[in-house]
């Protein structure tokens, strides 16, 4: 079995759910009935700074708000999976859509709809506050919750890992 900075090596891509990752677990409910995420702007600044690197990141969740969409696709990512009931079958169309293999993605989920897709990937990784059955698959637990700066967290250690974090670009 590999240590974590070994498999920090591994990452080619990366794969995130929305509640509770990206944004954190309360939702608040606009009046009109839909309801409203947060997003860490720190995890927005390491995403986009992935997808300019050339790494293929896709978002997988179960939610179908056009505010999502709206936000991750602004970032630069193409892959965005929404009302993903059964992740396995998005999980799949990516990998064979960028050619990828399950053990150089990162994914990150923190509740029981990411489980087979966490049994699946190479490298899964939760929040702090990911429920103890996805915690237990983890390679990596980060010290952040989600929506405050867990996203920031994976994909930078990544990015240091592969000497790319320090790269500066025209923002």
């Amino acid at each position: 079995m590999t240590n974590f900075k070994e498999d920090l090596m591994m990452v080619k891509a990366f794969a995130f759910d929305v509640d509770g990752v990206l944004s954190c677990d309360t939702i608040p409910m606009h009046p009109n009935g839909e309801p409203m995420r947060t997003a860490n702007i720190k995890d927005g600044f390491a995403l986009q700074k992935a997808v300019k690197l050339g790494y293929p990141i896709a978002i997988i969740t179960g939610g179908n708000t056009l505010s999502v969409r709206n936000r991750y696709q602004a970032l630069g990512i193409k892959d965005i999976y929404m009302g993903a009931s059964h992740k396995m079958e998005q999980l799949n169309e990516w990998m064979a859509l960028r050619n990828l293999s399950p053990e150089n993605i990162m994914y990150m989920g923190d509740d029981l709809p990411d489980f087979h897709v966490m049994q699946t990937v190479g490298i899964p990784v939760c929040p702090a506050d990911a429920v103890e059955e996805v915690r237990s698959l983890c390679k990596y637990i980060s010290d952040r919750n989600g929506g405050a700066g867990c996203v920031r967290d994976v994909i930078e250690q990544v990015l240091r890992a592969h000497g790319k974090w320090g790269e500066i670009h025209a923002w």
